[in-house]
């Protein structure tokens, strides 16, 4: 058995944990909305069409704000399409998934079903193929009292209180060839710099995102950010990350996604620093990790994609991933990163919700069920609240191909003083062997004496193992044996595991 020594400090301070790091994200994409929140045929469908068993799963996810309508789609998205009587918004063609858009859920409709969950909208613009025009009309319609034609227009179509949306983001992935409207850093910037600054005209304290990297391994990753932060700097709060991993038979690799992830993300902040500096500003530009996940993009690239001119599906399975245990540790991991970096991440987006490589899953007429995903991020939500806390983590390592020499085991903390809990989150990355996590808590002082530890974790001896509509409770969390010795505890992690200790 391997063996981890960790000493637990309360002064050891990353950040304050913002609520806003547990968002996810809906799209106009595959069945994510019909079939999928939204489907009025379905025997637990309550009098607006949303599927109340899907409602339970997500409000038991924990997510606190969601990031709406896309993604791809919002790149051709006319916004205008989707409010109004239900009979006479327009059927129009999606070219970024190939599909038929009924816009039969729309703004309202959205918020609706927000309302239902408990959460935040962060809405998107169309910077593709619209602009800073288009992008104010919106920011009227939702979020202007009344008194305007726009304000008139959205309280005739049911809603006499504002959205009130807060947070905005300014396009999508617009460094990625594939996107409608894709264009350099520095037309993109001048044009995300004119939209962030009419907004602002109307309301100084909307909390503006400008498009980061679609991944880190774009060809002008780095440069991206720099370009684009010279022209918006003084007009956003937040810059985007987006990146997705999978495994393509390299599980060590795999495992260790989470260093790519940190890579990406102290990439970031650094260059977003030196623009900082450059122009001896005060402000600090944080991190919207707007779109992070698991997929498998080779399988829709190869398999699933949609073609041809007379075909435009509605609704289509699209991305459905089926995901492993393997899939979830790995997923976990990604979470315990984006903690570790809680001071300038304080907004992030699990891509997606429903259906579309999604944590929830569903059958039209029949159930919902939770994918293994389900379980790190409900777990974290719940109890990774107040401060992150950093961790020295003494252990061994093991190479990659990828990545060189990584630790076998990563892990992060949370103290949230008003619930009166710490939470530590660990992945064990050992493929071979358990291996044992040494928690020192005497560090804690007095406090040690009274907490109580408990440990539940995701993990199998079959890494594809997956919960299925055939068999949707194969893969849980499972209790862990916690042993103490005075302030000293000793947790055996299982091969490829994603744990969570509890101190109470």
């Amino acid at each position: 058995m391997h063996e981890a020594h960790l000493a637990l400090h309360s002064s050891a301070t990353i950040g304050t944990i913002d609520p806003r790091l547990y968002g996810s994200f809906v799209e106009h994409l595959g069945r994510a909305v019909y079939d999928g929140i939204y489907e009025p045929g379905h025997p637990a469908a309550d009098s607006d069409g949303f599927r109340t068993d899907v409602i339970d799963l997500v409000k038991e996810l924990g997510v606190t704000t969601v990031r709406y309508p896309g993604g791809n789609f919002v790149s051709g998205f006319r916004w205008e399409d989707s409010v109004g009587p239900r009979d006479q918004r327009p059927e129009r063609l999606d070219l970024a998934w190939h599909s038929t858009e009924t816009n039969e859920v729309g703004l309202h409709e959205f918020q609706t079903w927000l309302d239902k969950v408990g959460s935040d909208l962060m809405l998107a613009v169309n910077l593709g193929t619209r602009g800073v025009s288009e992008a104010l009309d919106l920011l009227e319609y939702a979020n202007h009292r009344g008194g305007s034609a726009l304000s008139k227009q959205r309280i005739a179509n049911g809603r006499t209180e504002p959205f009130d949306v807060r947070m905005w983001c300014l396009g999508n992935e617009m460094d990625g060839p594939w996107q409608l409207g894709h264009s350099s850093a520095e037309e993109y910037g001048r044009l995300a710099a004119k939209t962030a600054q009419a907004m602002k005209m109307y309301d100084p304290e909307l909390q503006l995102v400008v498009c980061g990297s679609s991944s880190s391994s774009m060809p002008t990753f780095g440069e991206w950010e720099r370009v684009t932060l010279s022209h918006t700097y003084d007009d956003v709060e937040f810059i985007s990350c987006h990146a997705y991993y999978e495994n393509t038979g390299d599980l060590g690799s795999f495992l260790a996604s989470g260093v790519d992830m940190d890579y990406f993300i102290r990439s970031v902040v650094a260059t977003a620093d030196s623009v900082k500096a450059v122009r001896g500003s005060s402000k600090t530009i944080n991190i919207s990790f707007d779109e992070w996940n698991i997929w498998y993009n080779t399988r829709f690239e190869n398999v699933d994609r949609i073609t041809g001119t007379d075909n435009w599906p509605v609704a289509p399975r699209l991305l459905e991933d089926t995901y492993t245990v393997s899939d979830a540790v790995v997923f976990g991991s990604l979470l315990i990163t984006l903690l570790k970096h809680a001071d300038r991440v304080t907004s992030a987006s699990l891509a997606q919700l429903v259906n579309v490589i999604a944590p929830i899953m569903t059958e039209p007429g029949g159930p919902a069920w939770k994918q293994t995903t389900f379980f790190p991020f409900a777990a974290t939500s719940a109890h990774g609240r107040g401060v992150a806390l950093s961790l020295d983590v003494t252990v061994g390592s093991y190479d990659t191909e990828r990545f060189g020499a990584v630790p076998l085991v990563d892990a992060v903390a949370t103290h949230d003083e008003e619930a009166g809990h710490y939470a530590i989150f660990a992945v064990n990355r050992a493929v071979d062997h358990p291996t044992e996590l040494v928690i020192d808590l005497a560090t804690l002082g007095a406090d040690a004496a009274a907490l109580t530890a408990s440990a539940r974790t995701l993990s199998d001896p079959d890494l594809d193992a997956a919960n299925t509509r055939e068999d949707p409770e194969r893969v849980a969390l499972r209790d862990l044996p916690v042993h103490r010795n005075g302030s000293e505890l000793r947790i055996p992690l299982p091969a490829v595991s994603w744990t969570e200790i509890l101190l109470s």
